[in-house]
């Protein structure tokens, strides 16, 4: 029989319900002229019989010629559920879950069976997650006290509930730099007179928006034609404005006038140093009941400081599958060149200072090789 024949009489036995011939049908198409849909539908045909088994077997042909199909791997997923075979089926689903068509052009048919993939997928890494946690838990009460925050994300991340966040620079990639979303305090010395300087930073950051309120602009400002992604609300909106005293390695001379001895003390900071990029320093404010998107930076030679200055309420900042709410007093230096977000969740403008300074693991000469480096690149953007 032809692979072209038995399949459209196949198909009009499944249109008449008659499963037996079309299983009969369909199987009889030889191996090497059977399609996806033909095993697809030679599935159907076991599966309305009964013969899950054979079902599998028909979806594990058609998994041979597309590894990523997903209806395969969502059929494949409940016969394995009928088959009580529940954790086969929730590793075949977090596949069909992976590859899964956007909302937009989901069959509404498929809508409660991906739900459903969604699930049991979910629900087995929450198990598992909680198998392994009660194994290591006698051993993990041992090191109580002890910063165990990496290993438990590992378990997440291992299980299945979360995903690993890695570094992604727009503009830089410097290698063998560790992704850490918050670096420990020991490696900043100064942090400890940064956070102690509050007061006098809170100051100049009132002078300075009493002298120059009209130099608080906008954070994202793309100009037309650019496409602005995740920053359209947030496109040339006050919401999330910005008064710098450094900006893209430049100096700006009548911030730092403003501001005397907030500029002085960054200037004693280690501030990245990499000509027409960096250092960056600002004020920055962020409107009531306003979020940033989660977004990454440009370098992970540089890091991010922040020193909140105006906390009318809470305020949280995501970096990777870290989140910490801000604290007056209390600074941070983390990598942006891993995801992270920040939301204001009170009903007054959240103001904090924010500079880049060099990653500490870099070493002299490899900070002097990478400011050199962006100067001749900014040398070779400018012949035409």
């Amino acid at each position: 029989m032809s692979g072209d024949g038995g399949a459209a009489r196949g198909k009009d036995a499944l249109r008449r319900q008659d499963w037996r011939s079309a299983a009969q049908l369909l199987s009889a198409i030889p191996p090497g002229e059977a399609s996806v849909e033909n095993y697809l539908d030679l599935a159907l045909a076991y599966r309305m019989q009964s013969n899950m088994s054979a079902a599998v077997a028909a979806l594990d042909a058609a998994l041979v010629l597309e590894p990523r199909n997903f209806l395969a791997l969502l059929s494949k997923g409940a016969v394995l559920e009928r088959l009580n075979r529940a954790k086969e089926a929730a590793g075949v689903y977090k596949n069909a879950v992976a590859v899964a068509p956007p909302p937009d052009i989901l069959p509404a048919s498929l809508t409660a069976p991906l739900a459903r993939a969604r699930a049991v997928a979910r629900g087995h890494a929450e198990a598992l997650a909680a198998h392994l946690r009660a194994g290591v838990a006698p051993l993990r009460e041992q090191f109580a006290g002890q910063d165990l925050d990496r290993f438990d994300e590992s378990v997440a991340i291992y299980a299945g509930l979360a995903r690993p966040y890695t570094q992604e620079p727009l503009l830089l990639h410097y290698p063998r730099l560790p992704a850490i979303p918050f670096y420990n305090r020991e490696l900043f010395p100064w942090l400890a007179d940064l956070e102690a300087a509050t007061p006098v930073l809170q100051a100049e950051l009132a002078g300075a928006m009493a002298a120059g309120a009209g130099d608080f602009a906008p954070y994202i400002a793309f100009p037309p034609g650019v496409p602005v992604n995740q920053w359209a609300a947030l496109n040339h909106s006050r919401a999330w404005s910005s008064f710098f005293l450094w900006r893209d390695g430049v100096r700006q001379e009548s911030a730092c006038a403003l501001c005397p001895r907030t500029t002085a003390l960054l200037a004693s900071l280690p501030m990245s140093d990499q000509p027409g990029f960096a250092p960056t320093a600002m004020f920055s404010i962020l409107d009531a009941k306003t979020a940033i998107p989660p977004h990454t930076g440009s370098a992970n030679t540089r890091l991010i400081v922040h020193l909140p200055l105006v906390l009318p309420g809470p305020a949280r900042f995501r970096v990777g599958a870290v989140t910490r709410p801000w604290a007056m007093g209390e600074a941070w230096v983390f990598d942006d060149t891993i995801e992270h977000e920040a939301w204001n969740d009170s009903d007054q403008p959240r103001t904090i200072l924010i500079f880049d300074i060099w990653n500490p693991l870099l070493s002299a000469a490899e900070r002097a090789l990478i400011s050199a480096m962006m100067t001749a690149k900014n040398a070779f953007q400018a012949v035409g």
